[in-house]
């Protein structure tokens, strides 16, 4: 088995890695060329589907209509043998339909808090008017590669 085989991540480990984590790292191509990688929060699907959202007039979006294909990177630990991460190679849609901003916010809210945000008067009003400038972001996987150097076993 290669190294690489080694310290990958199952799928089922991928799923779990990527549901709790918080911020991811999207990278689209910028207009001079160069990568823009900016955090983000997100949700994400149980077939895999990323969704987040951003202002309709943002860099990202901008660059995301003249080229859909992304990287999300998620990654954590703080020393080699605790290195673990997942990068998703994607094309991205944009979504300029109001519900599903309102919904994505939504989503990307309760998971952010942990809670659902509370139904009542004023609340979806609210996201809605929030939602107005906004656009979804729809990221389909296409490729994804993981590591987790534990399971190396403190051989490297």
């Amino acid at each position: 088995m290669s190294r690489r085989q080694t310290i990958a991540l199952t799928p089922e480990e991928q799923r779990a890695y990527i549901a709790t984590a918080r911020t991811l790292t999207l990278c689209s191509n910028g207009p001079h060329g160069y990568p823009h990688a900016v955090a983000m929060w997100f949700a994400i699907d149980p077939d895999g589907t990323v969704w987040m959202t951003t202002y309709r007039k943002s860099q990202k979006a901008i660059n995301l209509q003249r080229n859909p294909k992304v990287a999300l990177h998620i990654e954590s630990g703080d020393t080699y043998d605790t290195l673990k991460g997942v990068c998703i190679r994607g094309d991205a849609a944009i979504v300029d339909d109001l519900d599903a901003v309102v919904r994505t916010i939504m989503r990307v809210n309760e998971k952010m808090s942990g809670t659902m945000i509370p139904a009542g008067e004023g609340v979806e009003d609210a996201i809605r008017w929030q939602a107005r400038k906004r656009i979804a972001l729809k990221i389909t996987p296409v490729r994804i590669s993981s590591w987790d150097h534990a399971k190396l076993g403190g051989v490297y």
